[in-house]
């Protein structure tokens, strides 16, 4: 199996990769939300049976890859490489999930494009023949968040109407060189773009310039148009920075209107849950990639979609130093159907 480099930053697989399976773990406030029926794993205890918060989110990982291997019925030694990654510091949400695993191991870190980043990064390591089964799988906790990025949750500060809330979340998915499920056989790697946004309680502000600079390249170096597909998926720029996507894309000409949504207005209901602009979190597209969007591509119920997962590449340090914060999008191409 090879891959052909298509324009300036995309690739076509020549025989597209498998998504032969996949696994969704959701805390308690995203199983009130309206995509609960579609997760494999529904926790009430925000602790997921831990100590810590940061160890929570390492056993949703956990448990994402063991419920995916289950239902697959691989074991881990099947399992050529795993790229994953999270928001927490040396993402150790992903990689002591996998300690003594034998599993091996690739870290990423995308922020919250990671799940697309990785789908990508297997895609292209099944292309490529360097992998046969490989694994994609992300996470992130919204108490680990806040501790890190914000507040103390005890500090009690103020939410800004532009600022999104952290899902509580892990998804894993494989991909594999044969078999059946939805299809890959597409991507565009994205390219980091800054406008100046400071705010960090705005990020879809900050994510939307590089997802309309994605996109548009991806349409571009495939000479298609977003006709070929049902939905336009970004993850995760929350109601307000949809709506910024929206904009620049009609000054640009390019005509997404009723073809994007968002996963940061997908999984939670905005009207009946106190969540601002919407969810945020790698966890957040990768639950509603391995929760909802899959099982519609698997049932026909979709036929195309194109999957954009966005980042926000800010630590506290250069917030706290007055950096702006640039962003990233990585589109990857899913075709329904068995």
């Amino acid at each position: 199996m090879g891959n052909t480099h298509y324009g300036r930053q995309s690739f076509r697989l020549e025989k597209p990769a498998v998504i032969a399976g996949w696994a969704s773990v959701a805390g308690k406030k995203e199983s009130e939300g309206p995509l609960a029926k579609y997760f494999d794993i529904s926790q009430k205890d925000s602790y997921f049976g831990e100590k810590t918060w940061e160890q929570a989110e390492s056993k949703m990982q956990q448990l994402a890859l063991d419920t995916l291997v289950q239902k697959t019925g691989i074991s881990k030694n099947d399992i050529d490489v795993a790229f994953s990654g999270d928001l927490l510091n040396q993402c150790i949400g992903s990689s002591f999930p996998l300690k003594n695993t034998g599993v091996p191991h690739l870290g990423l870190y995308g922020a919250c494009s990671t799940m697309a980043e990785g789908l990508l990064m297997a895609s292209m390591a099944i292309g490529g023949g360097f992998a046969d089964k490989a694994v994609a799988m992300t996470s992130s906790h919204f108490a680990s968040s806040e501790r890190q990025y914000r507040f103390p949750l005890g500090y009690g500060g103020q939410r800004t109407p532009t600022a999104q809330w952290t899902v509580t979340g892990a998804g894993a998915a494989l991909v594999t060189a044969d078999g059946n499920g939805p299809k890959i056989d597409k991507c565009t790697i994205g390219t980091v773009v800054d406008l100046g946004i400071l705010d960090a309680n705005n990020m879809g502000a900050a994510m939307a310039p590089a997802a309309l600079s994605t996109i548009r390249q991806h349409f571009e170096d495939f000479s298609n148009s977003p006709n070929d597909y049902d939905l336009i998926v970004t993850g995760d720029l929350g109601q307000l920075g949809k709506d910024i996507l929206l904009t620049m894309a009609q000054k640009e000409g390019l005509e997404i209107g009723g073809k994007l949504t968002d996963c940061g207005t997908f999984v939670f209901d905005t009207l009946k849950q106190d969540v601002h602009s919407g969810g945020s979190g790698c966890g957040c597209s990768a639950i509603t990639l391995c929760g909802y969007l899959l099982s519609k591509l698997k049932s026909g119920k979709l036929k195309s979609i194109l999957f954009c997962g966005t980042g926000a590449l800010l630590s506290p340090t250069s917030s706290q130093q007055g950096l702006p914060i640039p962003g990233v999008c990585h589109a990857v191409s899913i075709q329904g159907g068995k």
